[in-house]
């Protein structure tokens, strides 16, 4: 890098895949990356680890049952010790902080990361339900605070990558995807798939909620709802293409029919350090392509019938307002029920429908109003499920 100041970096979800993926670029740039804030859920043992590791200047476990457990663990250390749900949203907003990671899972990641832009902090975002809920609001506040909302999802990271240097209109975004651990599988089949055989990704290693979004195609319908709002296009401008190898990130297609593209090796550090980083690229150790050892790419239209998640995500672009906010919180519910046992696989889409069409829509929510809209979302959600149990 140019610029040779150390950037200090929160990490909220030090604990998740992600997290913990970005402590090994920190680790791989010492002198360039500090990790200056930690946050975990409920994982106390290994943010105490990372804690004791990469000594920030503090730690947040939001579980607040958790927090004797740490401070008593962590009071030898120099590490100041918070615990709860609003102290997410008041370490991000630290003066020392030079950009906020967000990877919290879920819904809990929109709250730190608005304080996060009211403070004027670059966002690397890789908690898409963030824009899935309150892309309106987001994008604008970005816009207000002057500031930069940075990709780490490896499909637009490399859609932004894909448009750095470029002026041109864009004609299409081509958003690919595994298509998870049941891409050939029918529908008879899927109706009897079970939490261990969707937790087994072919190509990614990621946390189990979004393994099983990726399993059911809801993660792919949030990155077009993430993909909408980052990027100012419109949702029958963002083609899914299932390209199972993982190896073309995604791609751009412009106006004269040039299409331009992002491949790697399935690895989610290139991403994060690239908006660690950026505008610079770093030197990384990496795994690189082996052109002689690649097989045979190819790209499949996405089965609409069998993956019904992803066409609630643009059926969601199109009913704006709460609508993406609602197919969110049902689809969180839906999700833990599954892993749980206490719903099937097809189910989770009927779930998400079901309750869709009983939430009320609203056309121009505020903070507050997507606020409610989640709690009420997860209630009635939770009562379908249980009536189908």
């Amino acid at each position: 890098m140019t610029n040779t100041k150390m950037k200090r970096v929160c990490i909220l979800g030090s604990t998740g895949s992600i997290g913990t993926q970005t402590l090994q670029v920190i680790s791989e740039h010492p002198d360039l990356f500090e990790a200056y804030v930690l946050t975990a859920n409920s994982r106390a043992d290994l943010l105490i680890q990372q804690a004791k590791e990469y000594k920030p200047q503090c730690v947040v476990i939001a579980d607040e049952s958790k927090y004797e457990y740490v401070r008593d663990a962590l009071a030898d250390d120099p590490v100041q010790v918070y615990t709860g749900a609003e102290a997410l949203c008041q370490v991000v907003q630290m003066e020392p902080v030079d950009i906020v990671l967000t990877a919290l899972v879920g819904f809990s990641g929109l709250r730190p990361t608005i304080s996060a832009i009211r403070a004027g902090k670059p966002i690397a975002l890789a908690n898409k339900e963030t824009l899935v809920v309150a892309g309106e609001l987001i994008t604008g506040l970005c816009l207000e605070h002057r500031v930069p909302l940075l990709p780490v999802d490896s499909e637009h990271s490399a859609i932004f990558q894909s448009l750095m240097g470029e002026v041109s209109a864009v004609e299409k975004i081509i958003l690919t995807a595994s298509g998870g651990p049941f891409r050939t599988f029918t529908l008879d089949q899927l109706r009897d798939v079970t939490p261990a055989q969707a937790l087994k990704h072919p190509n990614w290693d990621m946390g189990a909620k979004i393994t099983i979004d990726s399993a059911s195609m809801m993660n792919k319908g949030f990155e077009v709802i993430e993909a909408r709002w980052l990027f100012d296009v419109a949702p029958d401008k963002i083609q899914v293409v299932v390209h199972p190898q993982s190896i073309l990130h995604s791609a751009v297609q412009f106006e004269d029919g040039a299409v331009k593209g992002q491949l790697g090796m399935p690895d989610m550090r290139v991403p994060i350090q690239l908006a660690l980083s950026y505008p610079q690229r770093l030197k990384s150790s990496f795994p690189r392509i082996d052109w002689w050892d690649l097989k045979d790419l190819t790209f499949e239209k996405p089965d609409a019938e069998k993956f019904r998640c992803l066409q609630m995500a643009y059926e969601a672009i199109r009913m704006g307002g709460n609508a993406a906010c609602i197919v969110n919180a049902a689809n969180e519910v839906a999700n833990l029920a599954f892993r749980q046992e206490r719903c099937k696989f097809l189910q989770m889409a009927d779930v998400i429908e079901q309750t869709l069409q009983r939430i009320p829509h609203q056309e121009k929510p505020t903070l507050q109003d997507y606020l409610d809209c989640d709690s009420e979302t997860r209630i009635i959600a939770n009562e379908i499920i249980n009536t189908k149990s």
